[in-house]
């Protein structure tokens, strides 16, 4: 097994992405979210990157499949705040729309890798 092995999944450089995009939105943000929203949309959005890459080193199909599920999870998250955050003016609906499309890729991205999984199993 290679050790950095996940560095080479388009899922996991996709979701390098929702990550740095993340981060350029939050700046937008106001002052008062900086411990709120603005937190939970870095530690989720780290999360997705953190998850796939935990579970591709896993020996076990049960938690590699746990894994993806958990970074899907955690997109699912971002994807739910990025929406509140339009509705509460942080950011345009333009910048959601963009968002929203690397999240669906990602999330294809890693239905693709869970099926691998499936298959092994």
């Amino acid at each position: 097994m290679e050790v950095f092995g996940y560095r080479k999944l388009i899922g996991y450089q996709k979701a390098k992405e929702v990550v740095k995009h993340t981060y350029k939105l939050l700046k937008k943000f106001p002052a008062e979210e900086r411990y709120a929203m603005s937190d939970q949309l870095r530690r989720a959005s780290v999360s997705i990157t953190s998850n796939i890459a935990e579970g591709i080193n896993r020996y076990s199909v049960k938690d590699k499949s746990h894994f993806i599920e958990m970074s899907y999870g955690s997109l699912m998250e971002v994807s739910s705040q990025f929406e509140i955050a339009e509705e509460l003016g942080y950011i345009t609906a333009e910048e959601r729309l963009s968002m929203d499309q690397l999240i669906e890729e990602v999330a294809r991205l890693l239905s693709g890798l869970q099926k691998t999984y499936k298959g092994e199993s």
